[in-house]
């Protein structure tokens, strides 16, 4: 068994590495084209700056999901689910010092403590990000299919780039024993 979570630390952690070498060169290649902040709306400005910040915080993992509306011009509601109570807190105390938000309203959900729950998220996300083709997902700095686990039912969330790859992980998760019921509720990124 320790042998298991030594070689399953060992990967996570060459994963977090390629990640972050991932990043690192797009940033250094420019390869995302950035619009200065005079091209954007106010509230398009508060929004950029709102995900900035929840996707920045320490503990939001693929197992969490974090949504934000803009509510008139200086309210965030924000909404989804996570596994860490201090997640929900966090999230909140960490908008409330962006410059322009006035009021934040968090609805965020906590998901029950479970065990069982635990080692269903993590076969879950074996099966997915260790499948040819959907592994290419976990190099990214932020894996974009995030995996909802409650009382055993499984739900994921997030954008992927294709239909192919939105329907291989959804029969991967139904494939993951124990799980009572799987909803892929993953989107296909919109090209232009």
């Amino acid at each position: 068994m320790s042998d298991y979570r030594d070689g399953s630390r060992r990967r996570m952690t060459l994963l977090t590495c390629a990640a972050l070498l991932v990043l690192a060169l797009s940033a250094l290649a420019g390869d995302v084209p950035a619009r200065s902040a005079a091209e954007l709306s106010p509230q398009a400005r508060l929004a950029k700056q709102v995900r900035h910040e929840l996707v920045m915080l320490p503990f939001y993992s693929v197992f969490d999901s974090l949504e934000f509306a803009i509510d008139g011009s200086d309210t965030v509601v924000l909404s989804g689910q996570v596994v860490r109570p201090t997640l929900k807190s966090s999230a909140e105390n960490v908008l409330r010092r962006v410059e322009g938000v006035g009021k934040v309203v968090n609805n965020i959900e906590v998901l029950p403590l479970s065990p069982f729950d635990d080692r269903l998220r993590l076969a879950t996300y074996y099966a997915i990000y260790s499948r040819p083709g959907l592994d290419r997902y976990a190099l990214q700095a932020i894996p974009p299919i995030h995996i909802i686990v409650k009382n055993g039912n499984i739900t994921l969330i997030g954008v992927v780039g294709s239909e192919f790859d939105k329907n291989v992980a959804g029969i991967v998760a139904r494939g993951v024993p124990l799980a009572f019921s799987v909803e892929n509720h993953l989107q296909v990124e919109r090209r232009s």
